[in-house]
């Protein structure tokens, strides 16, 4: 599929978006095209299980949120909206999935869908147990309550409605190689790359088939970013240079390469199961290269802080540097991106997963 480019090209883009969607479905203001988007992962997606957690990775301060709605910090790891929220929207909702650990998570705020992601998480529970962070396992078995849940406020017939009919986005591996594997002289002693790449993707396969006994038949799961371009890794794996760092890119193409194998694995398998591998990869590293093409002019800094190192805790009010208008720059912090980053990427995300809106 073409994708066009520059300003002009992500009007374009937009505009093809729309009239794909206008073709499938004509959907009644604050009807969704699907009944309910139900989200699990990491912190790309976290919409604020974190917030009470007793944990250090969390989000709920300033100037995290500064430019979400109400312009207040909600547990989101961005200045404003996460590509999942704009996703949301793409799908004809008025609202987002609530965070299921949050109080909105209540009554019929729920009835269309909820967001069980959690930042540090990964596909190993290993890694969300660093950071006292919810595993993915745990996330599926809130997931199962949240179920129990739905079926006494919904009735059965309309809950299983919900749950078949809905979009499932699964976000996760990134923790797992730069908040684990990368400083973990344990992990990085006992796996090469490659071996540790297969015990993420037995992960995956795991997550998946859990997701699809409990109902799940559309799941769209992101592959891996550039990991080596992200601002935090040139800092801590560049060894003082300034460009991305190659290995942490090649592990992510292994990687990549891997879980789609096992996606087409997985849909052989089950052949009701709509499962799309959304590659995150491409779409972030041609705007880190070529930031120009979209609009944006920093690609290397973040906005938050230094730009080079910020995320978290580091990245608060007191931390010197942080631009006025994040607009410009790729990324937010040093490991997510931002407001504008995700609008730009969700449009190319929205592409790649027709097939589970169709």
């Amino acid at each position: 599929m073409e994708v066009w480019r520059g300003k002009a090209g992500a009007a374009m883009n937009l505009a093809f978006v729309a009239a794909v969607l206008a073709t499938i479905v004509k959907a009644s203001v604050g009807q969704g095209l699907v009944p309910g988007v139900m989200i699990f992962g990491d912190s790309v997606v976290d919409a604020g299980n974190n917030n009470n957690l007793a944990t250090l990775v969390r989000a709920n301060f300033p100037p995290y949120g500064r430019d979400f709605t109400q312009h207040t910090p909600t547990g989101r790891f961005c200045n404003g909206k996460l590509a999942t929220d704009f996703t949301v929207e793409n799908l004809g909702f008025t609202s987002y999935p609530p965070a299921y650990l949050s109080n909105e998570a209540t009554g019929n705020n729920i009835l269309n869908g909820a967001n069980f992601a959690s930042a540090a998480s990964g596909y190993l529970n290993s890694t969300a147990n660093l950071y006292q962070a919810i595993p993915l396992t745990q996330q599926v078995q809130y997931y199962k309550e949240y179920q129990s849940k739905v079926e006494k406020i919904a009735g059965r017939e309309r809950a299983r409605s919900l749950f078949s009919g809905s979009i499932y986005i699964l976000s996760s591996g990134n923790s797992d190689y730069i908040q684990n594997y990368y400083i973990n002289p344990l992990l990085g002693g006992t796996y090469t790359p490659d071996q540790f790449s297969d015990l993420l993707v037995q992960s995956f396969t795991s997550f998946i088939q859990s997701v699809y006994n409990l109902g799940a038949r559309r799941v769209g799961v992101t592959s891996l970013p550039p990991m080596g371009c992200l601002p935090a890794a040139i800092t801590l794996f560049g060894g003082g240079n300034n460009g991305c760092v190659t290995r942490l890119n090649n592990d992510a193409v292994a990687f990549n390469k891997k879980i789609n194998m096992a996606a087409e694995s997985l849909k052989r398998s089950h052949g009701d199961l709509r499962l799309v591998i959304f590659d995150i990869y491409k779409p972030l590293l041609d705007l880190i290269n070529n930031p120009g093409n979209s609009g944006f002019f920093e690609s290397r800094r973040a906005c938050c802080g230094t730009g080079t190192i910020e995320t978290s805790l580091l990245c608060n009010t007191r931390a010197p540097g942080t631009c006025s208008n994040a607009t410009g720059y790729v990324f937010w912090d040093s490991f997510h991106p931002s407001e504008a980053a995700n609008r730009v990427l969700s449009d190319a995300l929205l592409l790649q997963g027709i097939d589970l809106i169709s």
